[in-house]
């Protein structure tokens, strides 16, 4: 526990993780607010007859970016070289000075990411729900017991995304590749997506099963798969990647 609570406190002292969580709290609340608003005027000029079952969860999809740069930065910034007055060294020699049991240290801080990741969600959640029925009014729709399930999809998908983030990062041991790669999968063009195009088989791999969590309206989707199968689906592909990261991070030098 004193492991991960210096990891977390670790963490929050980390300027980009505050860049992280601006950008998960920003990105869905905005879109959230730009669609809803643009949905209205549909509906009150009847070209609309309601607004869709997922408005405001698609939009969470986006949001993930946010957990990305969290689970990125927590294991990369331990591998920046300090400046020269520093003695021009590494945080992760310091680091496994203070913890030398690698890993107690890697699970210390993958517990922390998903944490901070489910915190982070949690309130991206409460503020994108909040413009969506504060922009469509009446014509939001309603919230009941029904999504709860959906939101704690929601923070089950951005906590194994953080995840599948930071062990992919541990065994890069470099930031640049997975956010480039990962927030471009995300926001720009979603490879996964296309490869589900090509293949049924894709809409298995993680972030296209958990997605399943808390979308609903899939209707071009080449294979039907129940919320909890996507979400086991997931987090069995984060478990086996964190091993094979434990397992390279244990093995290999600082």
């Amino acid at each position: 526990m004193r492991v991960w609570r210096a990891e977390l406190s670790k963490l929050v002292s980390l300027p980009s993780v505050w860049v992280a969580v601006a950008v998960g709290l920003l990105i869905p609340s905005i879109i959230a607010g730009i669609t809803a608003s643009a949905a209205r005027t549909a509906i009150a000029r009847g070209r609309e007859a309601a607004a869709g079952i997922d408005t405001g969860y698609q939009e969470l999809a986006f949001g993930v970016i946010g957990v990305i740069i969290l689970g990125v930065v927590a294991i990369s910034s331990e591998y920046f070289t300090e400046s020269e007055d520093s003695g021009g060294g590494r945080q992760i020699t310091t680091t496994l000075t203070a913890v030398p049991s690698r890993l107690r240290l890697l699970l210390a801080k993958a517990s922390a990411v998903a944490a901070a990741s489910a915190a982070l969600s949690v309130g991206a959640a409460i503020v994108t729900m909040t413009v969506v029925q504060s922009m469509l009014g009446e014509y939001a729709p309603a919230l009941s017991g029904q999504d709860i399930p959906r939101l704690l999809g929601v923070v089950c998908y951005w906590a194994l995304t953080a995840l599948l983030s930071f062990g992919i990062t541990v065994l890069v041991r470099h930031g640049i590749l997975p956010l480039a790669v990962l927030i471009a999968n995300t926001s720009v063009v979603s490879v996964t997506y296309l490869l589900t195009r090509l293949t049924p088989l894709a809409n298995y791999l993680p972030d296209m099963a958990g997605i399943r969590m808390f979308i609903r309206d899939l209707q071009d989707s080449s294979a039907d798969i129940a919320p909890l199968v996507g979400g086991l689906v997931m987090a069995a592909w984060t478990a086996a990647l964190l091993a094979v990261a434990a397992f390279v991070f244990c093995r290999r030098d600082a």
